[in-house]
């Protein structure tokens, strides 16, 4: 990380449009709980605003086991419409709404559960459903009703939702081949990140450094470069809080952010935001700063389907209950506006898993964070994490989903020479157990792990290689083999 030191122990859903989608601040309704003895048990939850909500239905089968479900309700009110579902199949006619397993959650024995969701758009008051029916078995029950509203909507989002800080982007969404056309939302599905099909993928791409110091290396053509040359399906945007990063200019950084979202967006890539911390390890040290980061962002970038949080880089020095803490009030305020998006947690030791501490993924596991759609994050540098860590990531990696949101073919430093056969057995290890990963960095620092010779950016051909460093050109060799992305 250019002249930033590295600690000496850092290891450094399925989507069906029916119609359009709104979103903006949102007022709390009250839960619907309609219990069922015949054999189903739903929760219908709801926020609310001025011509839209979310609502999330949590379906318990209390009957036989079943392996294919089919959820159906009536909304009281024929304004209603279903615009975005995930974890579902949603189809609707007339008021009447019918939601349909994925692949990965039709099995239900007694007693289990699931969840799925939708966004959904309003012309008038907004009652919850009353009656839901599971494979056709009414699931039935006191479901209490909505108060009447006696105070108009918000007109403004309230004061924890910011404001987007720059016009919202004009680019259509991604249409044709590239890898956000083909997977749409994604979502976690057990250890796995899945498509809109429901079908386990991995993302293959490059990490942006420092944007206070290397902004000049993402303009248009390095980045058609990425997309196009290294045919990258996503790109980590890091932007550093300390060192001279978010903390001296929130609006500048907010708005470098999501400027690059917008350049990864028309691209068809992925955008991977990261709320780069380092120094202090503590990511409470952080916590109100990233909670209006990350409120302004997911309002911003809320109707786009190619957006991944990274809420916290890289935590050190402290327990995982800490991190956990932090990441319990820090994923709400992104929920709150991008409630389908998958959120990436750092882990203890430099995001290790602990390893670098002393530790490993047993206290993730054994003590995991109380949120939905989520993945922990794990980081290494090919020459200084090898066997020992790779024994740990692999037996994680059966029970906790896991991303490597940044890794080096280098040592720990980011600095020194390529080792490609330890990089060769991590990519190896990362491509059989489908996890997505973002090698740093995509930039022309004058460091090992740089992709590109220094001054390039100031100027220089990003296609091809003749700008590459021996890192460049192995990651680019990598990348740009044929993804495996299933539909069906």
């Amino acid at each position: 990380m250019t002249s930033i030191p590295r600690p000496s122990r850092r290891p450094l859903l399925a989507a069906s449009a029916v119609g359009a989608l709104a979103l903006a601040g949102a007022a709390l309704l009250p839960s619907t709980n309609a219990m069922a003895a015949t054999g189903c048990a739903v929760t219908y939850t709801t926020n609310s605003w001025q011509g839209g909500f979310t609502a999330n239905i949590t379906i318990q089968n209390l009957g036989d086991p079943v392996n294919q479900w089919t959820l159906g309700f009536t909304f009281p009110n024929s304004g209603q419409r279903v615009s975005q579902g995930w974890s579902a199949t949603f189809q609707q006619s007339g008021s009447a709404v019918t939601a349909k397993n994925l692949d990965y959650n039709g099995t239900l024995g007694t007693g289990a559960s699931t969840t799925i969701g939708f966004n959904g758009t309003w012309t008038s008051a907004n009652p919850n459903p009353t009656t839901f029916t599971l494979n056709g078995t009414t699931c039935t029950g006191s479901v209490p009703t909505n108060p009447p509203t006696t105070t108009p909507p918000p007109t403004t989002p309230p004061p924890t939702t910011p404001p987007p800080t720059t016009p919202p982007p004009t680019t259509p969404p991604p249409t044709g081949s590239t890898p956000a056309a083909i997977n749409g939302q994604l979502r976690v599905c057990g250890v796995n990140l899945c498509n809109q099909y429901g079908k386990p993928i991995q993302l293959r791409g490059m990490s942006t450094h420092g944007l206070q110091w290397f902004a000049n290396c993402y303009n248009d053509a390095s980045l058609d470069a990425l997309a196009n040359d290294w045919q990258s399906d996503l790109l980590r945007i890091s932007m550093y809080v300390q060192e001279q990063g978010y903390e001296t200019n929130p609006t500048g950084f907010t708005n470098q952010v999501n400027n690059l979202v917008d350049k990864a967006t028309a691209r068809g890539m992925y955008a991977l935001i990261d709320f780069h911390t380092l120094t202090p390890g503590d990511p409470m040290y952080n916590l109100d700063r990233a909670k209006t980061f990350f409120a302004s962002v997911s309002a911003r970038n809320a109707g786009k389907k190619n957006v991944i949080y990274e809420i916290t880089n890289e935590p050190n020095g402290v327990s995982w209950s800490t991190i956990k803490n932090y990441a319990e009030q820090v994923i709400p305020v992104i929920r709150a506006n991008h409630p389908e998006a998958v959120i990436l947690v750092g882990t203890r030791g430099w995001s290790s898993l602990g390893i670098s501490e002393g530790g490993n993924s047993d206290e993730i596991v054994n003590n995991p964070v109380s949120a939905s759609n989520i993945m922990y994050t794990f980081h290494f540098y090919a020459a200084s994490h090898k066997d020992n860590y790779r024994s740990e990531v692999q037996r994680a990696a059966a029970r906790i989903p896991l991303f490597v949101t940044e890794f080096g073919t280098v040592t720990y430093t980011g600095d020194g020479a390529v080792d490609t056969a330890s990089s060769t057995a991590w990519l190896d290890l990362l491509d059989r157990l489908k996890i997505s990963y973002a090698n740093w960095t995509y930039s022309d620092a004058n460091e090992g792990s740089a992709a590109f010779k220094p001054g390039t950016c100031a100027g220089g051909q990003y296609a091809g290689t003749a700008n590459l460093t021996a890192s460049g050109n192995f990651m680019r060799s990598r990348i740009r083999t044929p993804d495996n992305f299933p539909t069906s």
